[in-house]
């Protein structure tokens, strides 16, 4: 699998977020400052909780466009040797059952899912426990991460 398809094809991801959270942002502002949305009594608050969407519809087009921007600033440095996994990184992990899984460990953008290839790709970030786990590892290296009462075991079968 190709690093630099999956990471353009994140990037084309993010921008396709933002621009649809751009105009759903734009039309939520339009509504709470449409001269129809004035309260008419205290009771009327058709007009707040257009305001309160808008707000939060603003502050998501920000968190996008902060995460576009990070992962366009991302390195695509093939594995160095000396650090082992880093931000970047296009990782296959096979669970102990066998499965397999990609992952593109990015600065943000965390959860998003990428068809490459046939293939999903999930991206996670360093603030996740498996992308704390992998950081440092190496081909072949075993990683495990508890979530809740379980234990995890992951291979990593791969690193581009």
């Amino acid at each position: 699998m190709n690093k630099i398809d999956v990471h353009r094809l994140l990037l084309e991801k993010l921008e396709v977020d933002l621009d649809v959270l751009q105009r759903a942002a734009q039309t939520a502002y339009e509504a709470a400052t449409h001269e129809e949305n004035v309260a008419e009594n205290k009771y009327d608050t058709l007009g707040l909780e257009a305001s309160y969407l808008a707000t939060g519809q603003a502050r998501r087009v920000e968190e996008i466009r902060q995460a576009l921007k990070r992962c366009q600033a991302m390195s695509l440095e093939p594995l160095d040797p000396a650090r082992g996994i880093q931000i970047g990184a296009l990782v296959c992990l096979e669970t102990d059952k066998g499965t397999s899984q990609y992952l593109l460990l990015a600065p943000d953008a965390a959860g998003l899912t990428l068809k490459a290839n046939g293939q999903t790709v999930t991206v996670i970030t360093p603030r996740s426990p498996l992308g704390a786990a992998l950081l440092g590892k190496y081909l072949d290296d075993e990683v495990q991460i508890r979530v809740g009462a379980a234990v995890q075991h992951f291979s990593v079968l791969e690193i581009a």
